[in-house]
């Protein structure tokens, strides 16, 4: 049964790092948002109830980088699929980013998405915009349009804009807008030809390898340009020691810098791919492990803000080609909870407080979205999970991508309810069972 109208969800333990909550409390909700945040309420007549006695309620994730393929290459993940397998991984706000075929770079692209979503999408969707026209590197998008329309960020996602004045141009104009610009971080002239880290690992594999550099040299030069030009600068998908280092010193100088991490980036390192499976690929790659540690250390000392999952979602063919020539990518949106709550919470030490710190109500700030907070009067955009364990089956993703490296994994912290505005759009299969 889906529930819609008014609900009370009863006897859950509610973390909210917005309010400060982390207790026993009953919710209800009724029209879209939060009615009342109570140790104990008396369910009306018209209340339907369900018991979350034993579980935890969480504000509903915020995931600001995904790769929902529609429009161009819908064989691997649709805006339909990709919003529901955002809903099943407990997210109820996405960021989808803009290099789909073709890019998302104009208002009336922007327009046409958001016309989409209101009819399409189980969650809500906050559009990015590319820098440059068809992320050709060459010219500006009209920057307060793609704004106007929707817009959230700007991003060249994929890949860096390697004219550093035209860069410099994007950010003036950012900051006068006050849109943030989310920068993939990669010197494509070092990075050429890398598949995998460079290290060990990519020599035993016969493999070439990306460094270090090639992530750090990007860092530094946007932070720098945003120190300089006032730009509001979020870093994606930071994996190496030096990207950590930096990111606290632009906070120390007082630039306007966030950055989030991947799952994947600090559950694994390089040295836990097997053999040349590509469904263990992804740009940047896993590092080493002195990396995979600096990374958790961040997100437990707050240095980076936020956790993204970078889902991007490959056809099983394309993965199968091994690292040479599969894509770069893996899926994220269905492990990111359970891969985050068992590797920083019950293996790293972090509260998990600060973990929904970072997936729910830092990223929601980020982008202005309304959610990430279990409060009255704010959008009833919740989750509900269970901390008991259970075994990754990619086979019942509900992204049309599969390629993950964590099928058949033991993680702990699993998703049973996702409401956006209210309604539930997401049951997991198992709930008939805990309840």
């Amino acid at each position: 049964m889906l529930f819609e109208g008014r609900i009370v969800l009863k006897g859950g333990h509610v973390v909210d790092p917005a309010t400060g909550v982390d207790d026993i409390r009953d919710i209800r909700m009724d029209d879209g948002i939060v009615l009342d945040v109570e140790k104990s309420i008396t369910p009306h007549p018209e209340d339907q109830v369900i018991s979350c006695v034993g579980q935890y309620i969480f504000p509903g994730f915020t995931d600001l980088h995904v790769h929902f393929r529609d429009p161009g290459q819908t064989y691997k993940e649709t805006l339909m699929t990709g919003t529901r397998a955002a809903a099943a991984g407990g997210y109820t706000a996405v960021c989808p980013m803009p290099n789909t075929v073709p890019a998302t770079d104009s208002m009336e692209k922007i327009s046409v998405l958001l016309k989409r979503c209101a009819e399409e999408s189980a969650v809500n969707v906050f559009p990015i915009s590319a820098v440059t026209k068809d992320q050709a590197g060459t010219e500006l998008v009209n920057i307060p349009a793609v704004k106007l329309a929707g817009a959230v960020a700007l991003s060249e996602d994929g890949k860096s804009v390697m004219d550093i004045k035209l860069y410099e141009k994007a950010m003036k104009i950012a900051a006068k807008e006050h849109i943030p610009v989310f920068a993939h971080c990669e010197e494509k002239n070092l990075a050429a030809g890398g598949v995998i880290n460079a290290g060990e690992k990519a020599e035993a594999l016969g493999l070439p390898g990306i460094s270090n550099a090639v992530e750090n040299i990007i860092t530094a030069r946007d932070i720098f340009l945003a120190g300089e030009t006032g730009a509001k600068l979020h870093l994606c998908h930071c994996s190496t020691k030096e990207s950590v280092a930096l990111v606290l010193l632009a906070k120390k100088l007082g630039y306007q810098v966030t950055a989030e991490a991947c799952p994947h980036h600090f559950a694994l390192c390089d040295e836990d791919i097997p053999c040349d499976d590509a469904n263990y690929k992804m740009n940047p790659p896993l590092r080493s492990k002195e990396d995979m540690y600096a990374v958790r250390e961040g997100l437990k000392k707050g240095i980076i803000d936020c956790i993204s999952t970078d889902h991007a979602p490959h056809s099983e063919e394309e993965k199968a080609e091994g690292f040479f020539k599969a894509p770069f990518g893996i899926t994220g949106l269905e492990t990111s909870f359970a891969l985050s709550y068992t590797t920083l919470v019950l293996e790293g030490g972090m509260k998990l407080i600060d973990l929904i710190r970072a997936m729910s109500t830092n990223p929601a700030k980020l982008i202005g979205y309304r959610g990430g907070q279990i409060s009255v009067g704010k959008p009833a955009d919740i989750v509900v999970c269970s901390l008991e364990q259970f075994r990754v089956d990619r086979n019942t993703f509900v992204s049309k991508g599969h390629n993950t490296p964590f099928h058949g994994k033991k993680l702990y912290g699993k998703v049973l309810r996702t409401f956006v505005n209210g309604r539930m759009v997401y049951q997991n299969p198992d709930c008939d069972m805990l309840f």
